[in-house]
């Protein structure tokens, strides 16, 4: 039935993950409005998403993807024109951030080579966990302390940088290597859960109370970026960040930066 939406998602190149996510709320809400795709109306969905709210209790977040995975399919695939349909404003909350000490603590206390270069890697290059699961060892150019990410988030290829520090444990690892993937798994690539249970696993041996999830150490890399005086704009090429707003929330959590600011009280 959905054969149609699975298809365009394909062609337009979105995520596993979303395409997964865009399936499930339609196939719910196939199966909460019992009716066929050809008669269902703006009022139909706008219930099925006040169920959502309502009844299952699901965040603005959920709430906004719903949307847009129903959206996406009755108007840009079935060419029904649904407008007016409003869902809550997603609050804007600031990412935990780690100071340099707690990166230091979380790389100690990773129990294997394997995990700390995985971390290292998040926090020196800031790449997303999906993009770490997947980058092949010819992606990286440790002669130029740098690496490129493939087809990430909207399918763009970018550079990213590599620490010299980390360059040196990759060339130690990279001796005794013998997979495609720099990170592999037991069959290919590694899965994010796979990396998001170490990462919270190692945090919690650590002496920090903060959640820490490898986006944690994106944010991190971001942040301190910022208070060394890396230009923003360069900060969102690194990121790859398609809007520059999306960046910007690093200048809310930059505590750091805010020190430095002179009172003009102090120049007169």
């Amino acid at each position: 039935m959905l054969e149609k939406l699975e298809n365009e998602l394909k062609l337009r190149g979105y995520s596993p993950e979303t395409r997964k996510a865009y399936l499930k709320y339609n196939k719910d809400f196939i199966f909460y409005s019992r009716k066929d795709s050809s008669i269902v109306t703006v009022d139909d969905v706008k219930a099925y998403l006040g169920y959502l709210i309502s009844d299952k209790g699901l965040s603005a977040r959920s709430i906004n993807l719903a949307r847009s995975a129903l959206l996406f399919y009755y108007n840009e695939v079935l060419g029904k024109g649904f407008v007016n349909i409003k869902t809550p404003k997603i609050a804007k909350k600031l990412p935990t951030v780690l100071s340099k000490e707690e990166v230091k603590e979380i790389i100690k206390h990773a129990s294997s080579r394997k995990s700390k270069l995985m971390i290292k890697m998040l926090y020196a290059s800031g790449i997303r966990v999906s993009e770490l699961v997947n980058m092949k060892v010819d992606q990286l150019e440790l002669d130029k302390n740098t690496a490129w990410v493939r087809g990430g988030k909207g399918a763009k290829d970018r550079l990213v940088i590599l620490s010299e520090k980390l360059v040196k444990d990759i060339r130690k690892y990279l001796e005794k290597h013998n997979s495609e993937y720099l990170f592999p798994g037991r069959r290919g690539a590694l899965t994010t859960r796979n990396v998001q249970q170490i990462v919270s696993s190692v945090a919690k041996k650590s002496s920090i109370r903060k959640r820490v999830t490898p986006h944690t150490l994106r944010h991190s890399f971001a942040t301190h970026l910022l208070e060394n005086g890396t230009d923003i704009r360069l900060i969102q090429e690194l990121l790859g960040h398609a809007d520059l707003s999306t960046t910007q929330i690093y200048t809310h959590v930059s505590d750091e930066a805010k020190r430095k600011v002179k009172s003009p009280l102090d120049t007169i």
